[in-house]
């Protein structure tokens, strides 16, 4: 009778709990970590394991330029312990929430702040900035993510931040990130390669965009290395000085890392409604240089993407910019195969 009366008794504590919103006791020992895009989250998760709890605010089908400073979402940074922005200019909404969540800690400069940019080589940065340019962002393209070889950075960047909050789980997050860094190389190179070359060595080639070329002059015990890549740098072979056009600058690294060329954008200026003329523009560019393949976001108008596809008989691969923005891209990597898989599709149909 005793043992069913303790039964009882924790069953019903358990459920007091649950409606009291009193999080178990090894949940309380977690540090809680807000991001503002959802592909920093999946990095987050990687490099925290099981001793952080991680939320975002801004999914993959969403435009990160925009986010209504809702007070729900001031609570949440209310609790944070920390904060991952991009720490360029993509987020400008983001300090009034953190103004509105009264947390100084998470503050730019305290140290539950992270910028996920820092130490990064930015692209497109402004030589003059003018808003005659459109939305120009003045530190240069803040969508770091488009790039497996930038989440590495990231994830250092992460990492750092949850040691200064936990120091007592050092050992663990370094093991995560290293465990991080690693699966990103071989993803991105192909296991055979890295362990030839190394991921630091062949990520700087990469960066400079000198990789291709050198693994087709360069020899390892007579085969050329070139047949050793492997990972999303050959499955994106067939990309190389293909010719696209996108909506919106979100794609730089991404294209830059494969070898695909952005000739012209639906928007006129960054951040400026595609308008008739320019949009006849595009058309008209399309068809002149037989551009057959569109690369863009899912959160934007897909009737005006749909309607200069039909016009120029162009395939348009509509894509999730993270996770979170349909249903294949779960994480960080799902993104990539996806991104490179949907457009060999797209150019298959051209050939």
């Amino acid at each position: 009778m005793l043992e069913k009366k303790s039964f009882i008794f924790v069953i019903g504590a358990a459920f007091v709990a649950s409606i009291l919103g009193v999080a178990p006791a090894h949940a309380k020992d977690r540090l809680k970590v807000v991001v503002t895009a959802s592909a920093y989250a999946s990095i987050a998760e990687a490099v925290g394991g099981d001793k952080i709890e991680v939320s975002y605010i801004v999914s993959g089908n969403q435009d990160p330029h925009i986010v209504r400073p809702k007070p729900s979402l001031a609570v949440k940074l209310s609790e944070a312990d920390v904060f991952v922005a991009t720490g360029l200019d993509l987020e400008m909404w983001a300090p009034a929430l953190v103004d509105m969540s009264n947390n100084p800690k998470i503050r730019s400069g305290q140290k539950g702040y992270v910028s996920a940019s820092a130490g990064l080589d930015i692209s497109e940065v402004p030589v003059t900035v003018s808003r005659a340019e459109g939305d120009v962002h003045i530190f240069g393209n803040p969508h770091i993510h488009t790039s497996p070889l930038n989440g590495k950075i990231i994830a250092e960047n992460i990492y750092l931040g949850l040691r200064k909050n936990a120091p007592e789980h050092e050992a663990y997050f370094k093991a995560n990130l290293e465990k991080f860094k690693k699966e990103v190389d071989e993803r991105t190179f192909g296991k055979e390669l890295v362990k030839m070359l190394g991921g630091k060595t062949l990520t700087k080639l990469a960066r400079q965009g000198r990789l291709i070329s050198f693994l087709e002059k360069k020899q390892y015990k007579g085969k050329p290395l070139i047949d050793s890549l492997g990972g999303w740098m050959k499955m994106a072979m067939p990309l190389r000085g293909k010719e696209i056009v996108s909506f919106h600058k979100n794609w730089t690294y991404f294209t830059d890392l494969c070898g695909l060329r952005v000739v012209d954008y639906m928007e006129p200026k960054p951040g400026m409604p595609p308008t008739p003329g320019h949009v006849s523009a595009v058309i008209s560019k399309m068809r002149e240089n037989g551009i057959r393949v569109m690369l863009v976001a899912n959160y934007f108008d897909m009737g005006k993407v749909k309607t200069v596809a039909r016009k120029t008989q162009a395939t348009p691969v509509m894509v999730s910019l993270g996770p979170g923005g349909q249903k294949e891209i779960k994480s960080f990597f799902d993104q990539f195969d996806v991104w490179i898989g949907e457009l060999l599709k797209a150019f298959a149909k051209t050939s």
